[in-house]
């Protein structure tokens, strides 16, 4: 399912963003000229119970071992782009949106996101964004909420 038609049919409110090609959560920040803190970033996990997606803000990294602990996984790793790939065919390989619900799979999300009015995350391709209000992303993903992001250098 596509993310417009998933935000659409539930009478979710939502803006495109295009912009230029971007690869990260920061250079899509850049190309938008917002602050990278107001730009989530998602991640995909395995874990000893499966895979898992991350969203956090895009001038944070995760910190693996405290969400380990925060998870109750005795492991926790970085996916393959392989993997993206098979899980999220939908999308281009590395732009996925914070919903793991679309793909049948848990979502864990920073919970310095939860102080943001709005989150704005890459859509399915690298040339678009999408922004919603926070609450209506809490709404309909009910993430579990989790401190494991910690700033880049």
């Amino acid at each position: 399912m596509k993310l417009d038609e998933m935000l659409s049919s539930r009478r979710i409110p939502f803006e495109r963003l295009h912009h230029r090609p971007a690869y990260t959560a920061n250079r899509m920040a850049q190309a938008l000229h917002v602050k990278g803190k107001d730009v989530a970033k998602t991640v995909l996990l395995r874990t000893d119970r499966g895979y898992v997606l991350a969203v956090l803000p895009a001038t944070h990294q995760i910190d693996l071992s405290q969400l380990r602990h925060e998870l109750g996984t005795q492991r926790i790793e970085m996916a393959t782009e392989d993997e993206m790939d098979s899980l999220f065919p939908d999308c281009e390989r590395g732009a996925i949106p914070p919903f793991g619900s679309m793909y049948n799979l848990p979502t864990v999300v920073d919970e310095s996101l939860a102080k943001d009015k709005e989150i704005t995350f890459e859509s399915q391709c690298h040339e678009e964004a999408v922004r919603i209000a926070y609450e209506d992303f809490e709404k309909l993903e009910h993430p579990q909420m989790a401190h494991f992001a910690c700033r880049t250098n």
